[in-house]
């Protein structure tokens, strides 16, 4: 469930006249997401950019403040012919509005499926996506620091401490201290840096077959080394849901359609086993912290932070850089 404010229909009627988009026909809920309310969008279409659309209302997790940033990078994505949503400014070209004190974008719809066992065909256009994207943002003026960093993995640790990770699994305490002290001390400070998604898993990436038709959710984008985020989109894609199965072709297919597109330099390369142990620590930590502080009771489903341990696992045997060298 991702409606966490409900909108009558007469307050979402007065908030799409608002915009060129014409006269609300229809809206119905969506229950993908887990931090901001969404709707999906039917007008009449009167005006000239299309008949349906993307309502978010943000709600705790993401700060008005980051939005002209967020959405100001999703229209500069566009403008390049980056297969990214367009923000629909409204009569006074707002990029965002507040309905009853919370901030709320229209977003264009784009069609496509995010599929739940990628072929190495997706993952190769994937990987040239997310390339493209990288190069094209290097023009974006604007910049955001990444909350999830280094820094705030070792706050996550510390909040969860260690008999709240052993109470996740017996193992991780020991996993985690060693592999987060040799993170830190040796995380990369000298790689090229730019403007990344940060977030780029199946369920974010929406397919017309073999063909990338969006890259949405570019709520964690922010400015940060940019092999990481190949990393990060490695290690969401090249493993099954537990984090127990790497798929090779997958892999091998996501690092070739990303070097078509932007080839690697040789540091990057190298610091990719390093960084992609990042990837699965951060997505390790959010999780074990989420597992701990998340109420029972909560409509959002808490995800597994053992899938990320594994992974970490795998990136932190040495046997396994050669994943990265093709």
């Amino acid at each position: 469930m991702a409606v966490y404010t409900q909108l009558g229909a007469e307050a979402l009627g007065d908030l799409i006249a608002c915009y060129d988009v014409g006269t609300l026909v229809s809206a119905k809920g969506i229950a993908e997401g887990v931090s901001n309310s969404n709707w999906l969008i039917d007008t009449s279409g009167a005006g000239a950019s299309g008949t349906r659309f993307i309502l978010t209302m943000y709600e705790q997790r993401t700060e008005v403040a980051d939005l002209p940033f967020f959405l100001g990078l999703l229209d500069h994505l566009a403008a390049r012919d980056c297969p990214v949503p367009r923000t629909i400014h409204d009569r006074m070209g707002h990029s965002f509005r507040h309905v009853d004190g919370k901030a709320v974008a229209l977003i264009e719809f784009l069609p496509g499926v995010s599929v739940g066992a990628p072929t190495p065909s997706q993952a190769k256009a994937v990987g040239a996506a997310l390339a493209r994207v990288h190069l094209a943002a290097a023009s974006f003026a604007d910049s955001r620091a990444n909350d999830f960093g280094p820094a705030a993995w070792q706050r996550l640790a510390r909040e969860c401490g260690t008999a709240g990770l052993a109470g996740i699994e017996p193992a991780l305490p020991a996993l985690i201290g060693p592999e987060l002290e040799a993170l830190c001390r040796d995380w990369p400070q000298d790689l090229p840096r730019g403007i990344i998604h940060a977030d780029l898993f199946p369920d974010n990436v929406l397919m017309l077959g073999d063909r990338v038709a969006g890259l949405i959710d570019f709520y964690f984008a922010c400015t940060d080394i940019t092999a990481y985020d190949l990393a990060v989109s490695h290690a969401a894609w090249c493993f099954d849901a537990g984090g127990g199965h790497f798929d090779a072709a997958v892999s091998a297919a996501l690092m070739a359609g990303y070097q078509a597109v932007r080839p690697l330099a040789e540091a990057e390369r190298a610091a990719l086993p390093l960084l992609a142990r990042g990837a699965a620590m951060r997505f390790a930590m959010t999780r074990a912290y989420d597992w701990m502080h998340t109420p029972t009771d909560a409509l959002v489903t808490r995800k597994d932070p053992m899938a990320f341990a594994r992974r970490l696992i795998f990136y932190a045997d040495p046997a396994n850089a050669a994943v990265f060298a093709a």
